[in-house]
């Protein structure tokens, strides 16, 4: 069952002279619990793509339907609702807020949204990322994998319907590249969470059940893996 719907999406920027065409008639579906890879080089559309997904920039037309729903038909109260809601965003450079610990951050949207947090869920999410030890350590004091970490998990602890990750080993060596990639791929086949993962690296790529390949705001490739 199709989970996301993208029906021609075209984004532009500027006028005349200036314009850039950074998504250019794009249309694909991603089904329920499918961990997909869009790669591409510098300037092809992914972080663009990305954005309009997770309802954080319109486009320019076409549409984006999330478990059915017409994501741009609502009003800017309602998407910031679905934002928080439906939709958890890992980036490159964690986006950490630097004054709460570990588990504030990955409690915040919960709490920005009016939900209590679940104890019971917070601890067996902090197991999973190995942050038990580290749940009332700041940012500064965590390394860059745990800092990660700290990112899904609050992509992660709202229950989304979809998570979409921005580069997300693009700021760390090689061995925590792989434990990140771990555990995202672990969140996806545990908790079926139906995951969107924007990747220069197609060795990262590879490890997803599918890959979409941008070029010039196009799609010139799609397929699958052989990992589901």
């Amino acid at each position: 069952m199709e989970l996301l719907k993208i029906e021609h999406l075209c984004k532009i920027y500027g006028k005349g002279e200036n314009e850039v065409r950074a998504l250019d008639d794009v249309s694909f579906t991603i089904p329920k619990e499918q961990m997909t890879a869009v790669i591409g080089p510098s300037g092809s559309g992914k972080s663009t793509l990305l954005h309009v997904l997770g309802g954080v920039d319109r486009p320019t037309s076409g549409k984006v339907f999330l478990d059915g729903q017409d994501v741009y038909k609502q009003n800017n109260h309602n998407l910031a609702i679905f934002r928080r809601r439906q939709v958890g965003l890992i980036y490159q450079f964690y986006n950490l807020i630097p004054v709460l610990n570990a588990e504030e951050n990955i409690t915040l949207p919960l709490i920005m949204d009016g939900r209590k947090p679940n104890a019971e869920q917070l601890n067996e999410l902090l197991t999973l990322l190995d942050l038990k030890e580290r749940r009332h350590h700041l940012p500064s004091q965590l390394s860059g994998g745990q800092q990660q970490r700290v990112s899904i998990g609050r992509a992660l602890f709202t229950s989304p319907s979809v998570i979409l990750a921005d580069e997300p080993t693009g700021n760390l060596d090689s061995r925590n590249s792989v434990e990140i990639m771990n555990l995202l791929r672990k969140s996806n086949r545990e908790f079926s969470q139906t995951m969107l993962i924007i990747t220069h690296d197609e060795n990262i790529a590879l490890q997803c059940d599918r890959i979409i390949t941008l070029t010039d705001g196009k799609i010139i490739r799609d397929e699958l893996t052989g990992q589901a």
